[in-house]
């Protein structure tokens, strides 16, 4: 765990995630889809963050192509692209089992930034 992973917290402003990419931190980048929004989390030795604005409100995108251009500019290349979890649909009696969020990042789909 490198040092600047014990420094995050739940969210992360860009100015924060582009001095932390500068000083060695190699998260796993999540997008996740929410029915056409998108919102963005860093996943790090030290937890979980979330991409947010200055006030603490997680951002949330319309688009991937968005994300693509503010993400590899600052350098990442790479990420999961995982989707809200609907597992069931309790109004026909469907029932189904919520995937765990490791389930979510390891059969996501991969994208790439750049």
């Amino acid at each position: 765990m490198s040092a600047i992973d014990m420094t995050l917290g739940d969210h992360l402003t860009l100015k924060q995630l582009s001095n932390a990419l500068q000083n060695g931190f190699s998260p796993i980048v999540e997008v996740e889809s929410m029915d056409g929004i998108y919102k963005v989390r860093f996943h790090h030795a030290n937890g979980v963050s979330d991409l947010s604005d200055n006030k603490g409100h997680v951002s949330t995108f319309l688009g991937t192509g968005e994300i693509r251009d503010t993400l590899g500019q600052l350098g990442l290349t790479h990420g999961v692209l995982t989707f809200a979890d609907q597992c069931g649909d309790e109004m026909i009696g469907v029932e189904g089992k919520a995937m765990t969020p490791d389930e979510m990042l390891t059969y996501g789909t991969r994208i790439s930034f750049r």
